[in-house]
This record gives structure tokens, C-alpha cells and sequence, in this order.
């Protein structure tokens, strides 16, 4: 059966107004001039990107698909459609952290992310596929974007801009102290209380020979993200909004979790049955 999909473009670019871009321009100035004022050595100036965002851009992943199954139609559509929201989101990310942040916030905070919630998606796409027809391979090369850059400008200690920067030199808004977009608020991250994710290794099948090495190793991965995971909630204490820990920390967690737990189902799924349910082990608390 071949796709009844509407057709996706194949890079998706935000598109600011002129009126916004006006404003932002004009935030952008504003920032530059107090900065300057309120900063005698520039050090804090140093570590914050005052320009234009850019836009993202990924991969299109509708023309990649196989023929897609009638019984797999509704949840593929309904996933490319995610996907869509996903990078729009990140779009708007984009503009709402401008000024704020450290040299390595595009790619920690929203690229990285967005690769996570993108290589999630695109599995639960394949797995849907895969129920009744051959499951669709080298889908998660589709996973990653990058940043079309806008501009981006660093400040000099005395206030004057610098060259433009590199794409990965955009700001990490919760670095910064002042978390993104909607964590404006003061002191979101109390510090209290540690991350508590379901442990996954008891909920697995038997692993096959041919999949051991690489189970293991993703579950190495988890333990990882989880002490990533802790590290950022014991290095942002006081930073943020009041849904900083949830947006900033443990919903990048999730996906990361969602991701790896995906790559052990596959591995299993090559050679056995594919284990089902092991989504739900993803998501992660913050217990007082």
C-alpha cells in the first residue's frame, strides 16, 4: 500500500515577523547597552550570546518511510505530526532564550534534547510499522538537526560586540541562572530531593548472544544519564522557575531513557522477539 501522507518539507525554518524581529532586535540592543552599564570587568557579559537565533533544521523523515501498513496510517501521522511540533517548539525555544546562557547551550539545551524526542518518535513510527510488515532500519539517522545560524554576536568586556560566533556558540539559558523561556520565575530548583527512575534490567527478556554486548552497554548508557542527571540537579540549585527541575532535567532524561531503552528493544528484536512495555520504564521522579 503506498503513503496517503501530506508532504512534509524537507527542512523546517521558523519564521520570526518583521515586527517580532524588530522587538528582538530591539531587546537585543537594550541588553547590549545594560550589560555594558552593569558590568565592570565584562566577565558575565563574556558568557552570554546577545543576537539572533537562527532557526532549526532536520531531516525529513515522511519520504524515508516504506509503504505504510492501513492498520499503522493513523500513528504515523499522528508521529510526523509530533515531529513537526517538536522542531516548532525548538524554534521558539530558540527565540525565547536569546541573551541567555553559556557557549554550549543550543546544542545542551534544545538540539541535543530535540534529537532525543526525535529519535523516540521516529522508533515508535518504525515500531508501528513493524507490527504487521517488515520494520523499517537507518530511520534514527534521521534524529539529528542542526542550527541554521542568524547572526549570532558574543560581547566584548567593554560592551561592543564581538565577530559572529559559531553555530554551537548560541547559550545555555539554566547555565545562565535564569532557565529557559517559561522557568523565568526565581529559585526553581530548591535542591531537594534526588531522581528516582524504574530500574530496566529486571523487566527484560532473555537477551540473546547476539545482542548482549550492546543491552549491556545501553544499560550502562542509563545509569549514566541518571548520574548526568543528578550532577545537573546538585549543579543548578537556585536556578530556574518553578518547572525547571520537570522541563530542564527530567523531561531531557526521559527522552534520553526513551532513546536507549528503544536501542535494547531493537538489539533484542533483531534475533527474538521484540520486548513490549518498556516505554513506561522511561520516565523519571524527583523524590523530597
Amino acid at each position: 500500500m503506498s503513503r496517503a501522507l501530506p508532504k512534509y518539507n524537507k527542512r523546517r525554518v521558523g519564521f520570526i515577523g518583521g515586527a517580532a524581529a524588530v522587538a528582538l532586535t530591539g531587546a537585543v540592543i537594550a541588553g547590549t547597552a545594560l550589560a555594558g552599564e552593569s558590568s565592570g570587568d565584562g566577565g558575565a557579559a563574556n558568557a552570554r550570546t546577545l543576537a539572533g537565533p537562527g532557526t532549526v533544521s532536520c531531516p525529513d523523515v515522511a519520504p524515508e518511510l516504506p509503504a505504510i501498513p492501513a492498520s499503522a496510517q493513523a500513528e504515523v501521522e499522528r508521529t510526523l505530526a509530533d515531529l513537526d511540533k517538536q522542531i516548532a517548539e525548538a524554534d521558539k525555544r530558540l527565540v525565547d532564550t536569546v541573551g541567555q546562557g553559556g557557549p554550549d547551550f543550543v546544542q545542551n539545551a534544545i538540539l541535543s534534547p530535540l534529537e532525543d524526542k526525535r529519535f523516540a518518535a521516529i522508533n515508535r513510527i518504525a515500531t508501528a510499522i513493524g507490527r504487521t510488515a517488515e520494520r523499517p532500519s537507518g530511520l534514527d539517522a534521521l534524529a539529528p538537526c542542526s542550527l541554521a545560524a542568524g547572526g549570532s554576536a558574543e560581547q566584548d568586556g567593554d560592551g561592543a560586540s564581538a565577530p559572529p560566533a559559531q553555530e554551537s556558540a548560541a547559550p545555555p539559558a539554566e547555565e545562565a541562572g535564569q532557565g529557559g523561556g517559561e522557568d523565568t520565575g526565581q529559585g526553581g530548583n530548591t535542591g531537594a530531593g534526588a531522581i528516582s527512575c524504574p530500574d530496566v534490567a529486571p523487566e527484560l527478556p532473555a537477551i540473546p548472544a547476539s545482542a548482549q554486548a550492546e543491552v549491556e552497554r545501553t544499560l550502562a548508557d542509563l545509569d549514566k544519564q541518571i548520574a548526568e542527571a543528578d550532577k545537573r540537579l546538585v549543579d543548578t540549585v537556585g536556578q530556574g522557575g518553578p518547572n525547571f527541575v520537570q522541563n530542564a532535567i527530567l523531561g531531557p532524561l526521559e527522552d534520553k531513557r526513551f532513546a536507549a531503552i528503544n536501542r535494547i528493544a531493537t538489539a533484542i528484536g533483531r534475533t527474538a522477539e521484540r520486548p513490549s512495555g518498556l516505554d513506561s520504564l522511561a520516565a523519571c521522579t524527583l523524590t523530597k
